[in-house]
């Protein structure tokens, strides 16, 4: 049968056009970045198979799998609007701001969604969930905008770990320790810094500095490799194996910067390398709870 166009079929199809709108507004490829943490983090927080799979846990895996996606890059990309406009990312795999009162509406109200955490999570929690917050908005909103000021962009990008500490804190009732959370922030400051290189061009036409365009495209390689090496060292204090497996990542950058590979593709190659890691790190932290013979035995 032929379906006939109508005031019903262009409703539904300007609501599955705002639906898939704002699933590419929320980066798809990115979603692991909050939601991830959430899960290593509860995987080295609990101490029997039962708090792995805590109701306040799932609850903030869902929130930071989605919504808050939808919060972070609606805010983003809505006081990016003018910039993006000069961005090659934008328009193939990212979306421009094509803001409605429909859009906005989603971002406001993953935003209040968030302010429902707190009646979930204990207070432990709560100083991670507010830093996160902060820095969501913050980071693309006056008047703080710190993604417009060469380094505060690179560390206030802390937040993408936020979502795992917090859970943590929910698993364990304590806090975890300050050399992983530190080695954490410099992780997402060094993944950060690297994802503004192929945004040096763009960002300078629009006259907007950040740490990359600072630093120059090779000095800013050295930045990030500075913060990963870091990362390693700071992990080694925890597990040596942990800091053993994050030498990938100085590599990683070294590979790049050393070789021709185009830095926009590398970029893309991100999220897997990350999931591979984050998969990795949760198995070990699963193996300390279920030991890995019994589960093959």
């Amino acid at each position: 049968m032929t379906r006939t166009a109508g005031p019903e079929n262009n409703t539904d199809d300007s609501v599955s056009d705002r639906l898939w709108y704002l699933i590419t507004l929320s980066r798809p490829r990115f979603w692991l970045y909050l939601a991830g943490p959430i899960v290593v983090a509860v995987a080295a927080a609990a101490s029997t198979t039962n708090e792995l799979f805590l109701p306040v846990s799932l609850l903030l895996f869902a929130y930071f799998l989605f919504p808050a996606n939808i919060l972070l890059y609606g805010v983003n990309d809505l006081y990016d609007a003018e910039i993006d406009a000069e961005n090659p990312k934008k328009g193939d795999k990212e979306a421009r701001w094509q803001g409605d009162w429909s859009v906005l509406t989603a971002v406001i109200v993953s935003g209040v969604l968030g302010v429902g955490l707190f009646f979930i999570t204990p207070p432990v929690a709560w100083p991670w969930l507010i830093g996160f917050f902060m820095l969501a908005v913050g980071y693309s909103a006056p008047p703080l905008r710190f993604k417009t000021t060469p380094f505060a962009d690179s560390i206030s990008n802390g937040l993408y770990i936020l979502p795992g500490v917090a859970a943590y804190a929910v698993v364990a009732g304590s806090n975890p320790p300050l050399v992983a959370i530190a080695a954490a922030w410099l992780w997402t400051m060094g993944m950060h810094t690297f994802s503004a290189i192929p945004d040096i061009g763009p960002d300078r036409r629009a006259g907007i500095e950040t740490t990359a365009t600072w630093l120059g495209e090779t000095r800013t390689y050295t930045y990030v490799g500075g913060c990963w090496l870091l990362t390693a060292a700071l992990f080694a204090m925890v597990t040596p194996l942990l800091g053993a497996l994050m030498i990938v990542y100085p590599l990683f950058v070294a590979g790049v910067a050393l070789s021709d590979i185009d830095v926009t593709r590398a970029y893309w190659w991100f999220p897997a390398l990350n999931t591979v890691v984050g998969a990795l790190i949760t198995m070990g932290a699963l193996w300390q709870i279920v030991p890995v013979w019994e589960v093959i035995g």
